[in-house]
This record gives structure tokens, sequence and C-alpha cells, in this order.
């Protein structure tokens, strides 16, 4: 019977091209309007090392990367055992594996199933005689996954011919010849693949982009032509992407010795009047916590993207967590306002940079965009049409400003027009030290009461206008879900089966984690009967915060946090979902 979503993964060694084969599923699946994610993962190794890719395609929309696996490649079942707990598969899953490999099947751990397809492929045998060289072993792969399962065959040869024109002709020719090969292997073993054809209808191509790639494209969107940082996993795509395009647009773009010196470079660029970011991982963010004081205190405009990794220290580089948010939010000496926003998926990633730059530029201060791996690393398929976001600019002093210019001028926002070097009568004197109005330096006990004020005025202004948030789900729910960033993706699918089964669910998901949207969360709170918090934290950062402004009642408030490093799945949601319905269901029998 023909199936409408599959879900895919790949298992190999640094070198083998696993991602390579992820890649072109991925863009033959966008090319013919299927919907697509795609998420890879890697050892912390620099070079060498373990290797998945897990494709998930289907014919409807899709919001996570699939809970079990269909169909699983495995080139290495050495590296296959690296993901234990990570890869997981499905009731009647297919397993093709390289045929030299004979490790017992009974010493593989996929799981908890029963029943599953071994299928022995000599994948290298089949690149070795059909395209001279056991490097095309993805390619061969590509091929037989795309005649046992229906997909675009046609544009996954576009994708090869893409990827190798660039190559003597001889190498794209041998490519071609090892698709082939796989594609004719393909009917030896096609009786293990029944049943499981994708049925789809193709349809107008899909953008196919990653969190990280449409961050960088937000920023130039948004106006920013200064760029500075240091690489770092799993940020350096932004840092990648902007040394193509920054000079393209008249900007500039400096790599920088650590991270330390990037933000300071990115305040001095927003000094001179040019709209500038940074991006980082949760060790350079907090080798910036300084810089963001200066920031605040001197109310200079900066972005920066912190790309959330498995921490502390140096912790696990590549892959997700949600651990970052105390330090986003808190990270600081002193009272030194900031705002922190949360992108809840790709598409996301682009909406929230810009609402990062237009919220800088307006309000005059640093402003965090607290992404993760999960979302900046994985690909996802997305309209064109969609990514549109209105840009604001600072406010810079008028002529009549310019007549007696107070650079921090105590006005009802909070917001004091600010000037550039150069702006004839806008000199003005700044620094990290507290200050008058005019700039000039002061200890004055009452002045530093007074701009303190005026610093955290401006946040109401952020606080009404950018409150955005997203609500999935029954009106009025027994269970209501408060999760953020890519949670939302597990969330939101779990509450849509939960309402095709007739329960009454419904998800909350803020952007604006700071300033704290109050009146936002309390009208959800008063919709719901049960609360989970759900978040990748193994100390319940995101629950812990909710706390400090919001009254959840204990009796009625579950909390589902665990360590990053596997992303949160739709199964694990579900799953706390009935628990707290048989709970609510116990309560009403007692009470009746």
């Amino acid at each position: 019977m023909p199936t409408r979503d599959l879900t895919f993964a790949i298992v190999g060694s640094g070198g083998d091209g696993v991602i390579t084969v992820g890649d072109m599923m991925a863009q033959a699946g966008a090319s013919e309007g299927l919907h697509v994610m795609k998420v890879e993962a890697y050892g912390p190794q620099i070079r060498g090392g373990e290797s998945s890719c897990t494709v998930r395609l289907s014919a409807d929309p899709i919001f996570a990367q699939g809970d079990l696996v269909q169909v699983l490649v495995v080139f290495n079942w050495a590296d296959f055992a690296r993901f234990r707990g990570e890869i997981i598969c499905g009731e009647n899953a297919i397993i093709l594996y390289e045929a030299t490999d004979e490790t017992p099947h009974d010493q593989i751990d996929l799981g908890p199933i029963e029943e599953v397809k071994w299928v022995s492929v000599p994948f290298i045998e089949l690149a070795k005689e059909s395209a001279g060289t056991t490097l095309a072993k993805n390619i061969v792969t590509l091929g037989l996954l795309g005649e046992l399962f229906n997909l675009p065959k046609d544009a996954m040869e576009r994708a090869i011919k893409g990827k190798f024109s660039k190559k003597k002709k001889a190498v794209l020719e041998a490519n071609i010849k090892g698709f082939e090969a796989g594609i004719k292997h393909a009917s030896k073993i096609e009786e293990a693949a029944s049943g499981m054809r994708l049925q789809y209808t193709p349809g107008e191509p899909m953008l196919l982009m990653s969190g990280n790639e449409l961050s960088a494209v937000a920023a130039l969107h948004a106006g920013c032509r200064f760029f500075a940082g240091y690489p770092i996993t799993p940020s350096s795509e932004v840092l990648h992407l902007l040394s193509e395009l920054m000079p393209k647009v008249g900007g500039y773009l400096v790599q920088t010795e650590d991270e330390l010196s990037a933000i300071g470079a990115v305040i001095g660029g927003s000094f001179a009047g040019v709209k500038s970011m940074t991006a980082t991982s949760g060790p350079g963010l907090a080798l910036m916590t300084e810089m963001l004081g200066l920031a605040s205190m001197a109310e200079i405009p900066a972005v920066i993207i912190d790309v959330q990794r498995g921490g502390p220290s140096t912790g696990l580089p590549t892959k997700s967590e949600q651990s970052d948010l105390w330090q986003a939010l808190w990270g600081s000496h002193g009272d030194a306002p900031r705002v922190v926003l949360a992108p809840a998926d790709v598409e996301d990633c682009f909406h929230a940079t810009v609402a990062a730059f237009n919220i800088a530029e307006e309000a005059q201060m640093p402003v965090i965009v607290l992404s993760d791996q999960f979302i900046a690393q994985r690909r996802e398929t997305l309209s064109m049409l969609t990514l549109d976001h209105e840009v604001i600019g600072r406010q810079v002093p008028s002529a009549g400003d310019l007549r007696e210019y107070k650079r921090y001028k105590d006005t009802k926002s909070g917001i004091s027009p600010m000037s550039w070097p150069g702006m004839k009568g806008g000199e003005y004197q700044t620094n990290g030290l507290e200050h008058e109005e005019d700039g000039s330096p002061t200890s004055m006990h009452l002045v530093h009461e007074k701009m303190n004020a005026k610093r955290y005025r401006k946040l109401r202004l952020v606080r009404s206008k950018y409150s955005f948030y997203r609500r999935y789900g029954a009106e009025k729910a027994d269970v209501g879900i408060i999760c953020w960033g890519s949670s939302k993706g597990p969330v939101k699918e779990a509450v849509q089966k939960a309402t095709a089964r007739g329960e009454r669910v419904s998800a909350f998901v803020p952007q604006l984690l700071y300033p704290f949207p109050y009146h936002e969360f309390n009208e959800y709170l008063k919709t719901v009967d049960n609360v989970i918090v759900i978040e990748l934290s193994y100390s319940a950062q995101f629950y812990k915060y909710l706390q400090t402004f919001l009254h959840l009642p204990e009796a009625r408030t579950f909390v589902y946090k665990r360590s990053g490093g596997k992303n949160l799945t739709v199964g694990e949601v579900e799953d706390k979902i009935q628990k707290v319905l048989e709970m609510g269901a116990l309560r009403r029998e007692v009470l009746v």
C-alpha cells in the first residue's frame, strides 16, 4: 500500500558521502513540491568519525523530523552504534546494509521493535563496478532509494549533475553510472519495499534552506552591512554565507581572533551608524558578556545570534540543547536590559532575525536571537512568498534635536535620538560609565537611578509591539503545553494528533522571551485546566524562568525536561499528554 510520508536515515563514516545523499534527496523532494525536513548528525571530531543524515519526505505538511525511521541505510554498523538511542527504527522498517559487514543482527540495537526487513546490498561492489571507485557508493544508494520508494529520480539526477558540474566530465559520467547501477539493482530487492512507495502529486518547487542560511539572508534584508564573528559550531554557516554575500551588497565582514573581539567590533560598527551583527554559540556568548553590558549602558544597537548546543564547556558541539536560556536572559554584570527572541523553526529564523534588527535599532539595545542546532542546521522546505518582513531603522536626531543635542535625553519612551560620528551638532561623549543626559560621566545615585529607569523603560515598547507568539489546538483545553524554540515542531504535531483523536489539547509558543509577555501568558493560562512545560534543559531553565513571572498551580503543572543530544520527538510529547489526561480524568472521578 502506498504511503504519503517516509523517513529515511543513512549512516556511515566521514567521507562516505552520507550528508551528500541526504542533500540530494532533500533537493529532489523540494523541487517536486514535497514537504522535506533533513537533519544531519556527526561526532565531535574535526575530521572523520561517524555521521548520519535523516530525511523526511511527505506529501503533507510536517513539523518534526520523524520519530521512527522506515528506511535505514548503513554502510558500517560500528558507526551506527554511536547513534544508539538517537536513530530508532519503526516496526517493519527496511534495513539496507553493506554486504561485506557481517556484524550479527542480534548484536545491533534498532530500538524496541520486533520485526524488520534485513536486506544485504553490495554498495561497495556496485560502486566499484559501475563508477570505478568505491567513493560512489553514496550515489549508488541514491539510485537504489529512488527506484525502490518512488522518489523523484529525474530530480535526483539533476542534483547529481549540479553537484559534479564543475568536476571533470569523467567524474560526472562515473557518478551517473553509479546512480543507474543503484536503480538497476533495485529490481533484485524490490519485494522488500512492497507497500512503501511514496505517493504524491508533484507540485510547485519549494525553497530548501537551513535556519543559519535564513538568518544570514534575513540580516541582509534587514540592512545589516557589517558582520564580525569567530567560527564556532553550530553557528559557523552564518559567517560562511555572509562572507560570500556581504561584499555583494557593499557590506563588510571581519573574522576576528575570538568572540570578545567580534562583539567589540559589532558595537563599534553600530556606533558608527551601520547595522551590525555577530553569530556564536554558548561558549562564545559567555565571552561576550562584558561587552553586552557596554552596549546596554551606551544604548548601542547590536544583534547577536546564539545557536545553542549541548553544554557546558565544549559539551556536545554538534548537537542541540536549550540550555543557554539563563545565560541569554541574565548573563550580565549590573542591570543591563536586553531583548531575547527565540525562533521556533527554519522559516522563523528569517523573521526573528529581521525583528531583532528592528528592535535593536528602535530600542537601541542588544538583542539576542536564541536559536539552536536543530533548527539552525536542519534544512526544510518553505515558500519564498513567506520571506517578507518590514524593516525599521533607528531614530536619528532632527534639526531641532541638534541645536542642543542630548544623546541620552530622558524621554517618555526611554528612546533618545542617536547620531553617528561626523554628524554636525551630534557630537557627544560615550563610554561604559554612567552618564548625564549629554553623556558626561557621573557617579551620582540620583542620575544612576534615573538612567536605569530610562534604559528599562524602552522594554515597555518592545513588549507591546513585538510580543509575537503561536497558539495551536483547542480554545478551551484539558491540557495546555508551553514550550519554546525548536520544541515547537514536535509539540505542534502532537497537538494535531491529539485533536484528531478528539482530545482537547493546546499549545502556546512565545517568540519573545524577554521582556516577558505577561498578558499573553496569563490569557492563555485561563483557557487550560492542566499545564505541561516542555524543554530540552536538564535543570529545567524555562520552567524556572516561567515561575519568576507566573503563578503556575503546583497540582496542575507538569514538567517534561531532559538533556539535549537527541531532538525532542512527537512520541515523547504524546506520552506526556496521555499521562496528564489520565490524571485529569482520575481527579474528575474523585470529585464526582
